[in-house]
C-alpha cells in the first residue's frame, strides 16, 4: 500500500487539470480492486458547475449531473452531514429514502451502482466534498477490501481533495488573467524551478515550444521574467487555499 500511495501522491502533484486527477485516482482505485469511484465536490454558486470526478459510466454521470441529483442524492445528503465515513446500499441502509432518493438508488442500480463506501470531507476552509467507491457487487467481497483499506483510502480522500481544489477552483487563472492550457502547465513547471529544457522534456514538447508558451504568459501577466512569472503564479496558488 506504501508503493501505491507514494505513486498516487507522486501523479497528483504534477497533475494539472480533470483528466490528470482523474487518471491519477483511476489508477489508484484500480490497484486496490476498486474501479468504480466518484468524487463530488457540490458548486458554492448557482452559475457553476459541480465538479465529479468518477469513473461511473458517462451516461449515468451525465445524467446525474443535468437532473441535479446532488440536490437529493442520499449518500451526498448523510455525507454532508456527518465527519466520519459510511457505508450503504442499493436498498438505502440506515438511511431514510424519500421517494426521489429512492427513484435516484433505484437508477443508479441500472447502472450497476449497488453498494458504496463513502469519505466525507469536510476541510478547513468550510468546503464540503465526497469521495464514495461503489460496487456491482453484492455487499460481503467488496466490503472486504474496504475494511481492509479504510484508512488509507481516507488519506486518498483528503490528499485528493486538496490537489483537486488547487488545481480545478482557479481554472487556470493567475492573478485574474486567464492562462491557455499549455502556458499555465509550463508555467506551473517553471515555478518548481524547471528549465525550458525540462518543461519540454517532461511536457513531451520542444524546448522552443515550451519557451513559446512562457513567453505568452509572461505578456497576459505584463511581467518581464519567468522568474517574475513564476512568483506571481506561485503566489496566487497559495493565495486559492487560505
Amino acid at each position: 500500500m506504501h508503493d501505491i500511495f507514494h505513486r498516487f501522491a507522486e501523479r497528483l502533484t504534477s497533475s494539472v487539470d480533470k483528466v490528470d486527477l482523474h487518471d491519477a485516482l483511476a489508477e489508484t482505485a484500480s490497484s486496490l480492486d476498486l474501479p468504480l469511484f466518484a468524487y463530488l465536490f457540490p458548486s458554492l454558486q448557482r452559475r457553476r458547475a459541480t465538479d465529479l470526478i468518477s469513473s461511473y459510466p458517462q451516461h449515468w454521470a451525465s445524467h446525474y449531473l443535468h437532473s441535479r441529483y446532488e440536490d437529493v442524492d442520499p449518500v451526498i445528503d448523510q455525507a454532508r452531514r456527518r465527519q466520519e465515513t459510511f457505508r450503504w446500499g442499493a436498498d438505502g441502509g440506515d438511511l431514510d429514502l424519500s421517494t426521489p432518493q429512492r427513484q435516484l438508488m433505484d437508477e443508479a442500480n441500472q447502472f450497476g451502482i449497488r453498494s458504496g463506501f463513502t469519505i466525507p470531507i469536510h476541510d478547513r476552509r468550510g468546503l464540503f466534498a465526497a469521495l464514495t467507491f461503489a460496487s456491482d457487487e453484492r455487499q460481503p467481497l467488496f466490503f472486504r477490501v474496504i475494511e481492509r483499506h479504510e484508512r488509507a483510502l481516507q488519506l486518498v480522500a483528503i490528499f485528493f481533495h486538496i490537489q483537486a481544489r488547487r488545481r480545478l477552483t482557479s481554472e487556470r487563472m493567475v492573478d485574474g488573467v486567464a492562462l491557455s492550457r499549455r502556458e499555465f502547465q509550463c508555467l506551473l513547471w517553471a515555478a518548481r524551478g524547471k528549465s525550458d529544457w525540462d518543461i519540454g522534456h517532461i511536457l513531451g514538447i520542444s524546448q522552443r515550444t515550451a519557451a513559446f508558451h512562457l513567453d505568452n504568459a509572461k505578456k497576459k501577466l505584463g511581467v518581464r521574467t519567468k522568474t517574475q512569472a513564476a512568483i506571481r503564479f506561485a503566489l496566487s496558488r497559495s493565495t486559492d487555499l487560505t
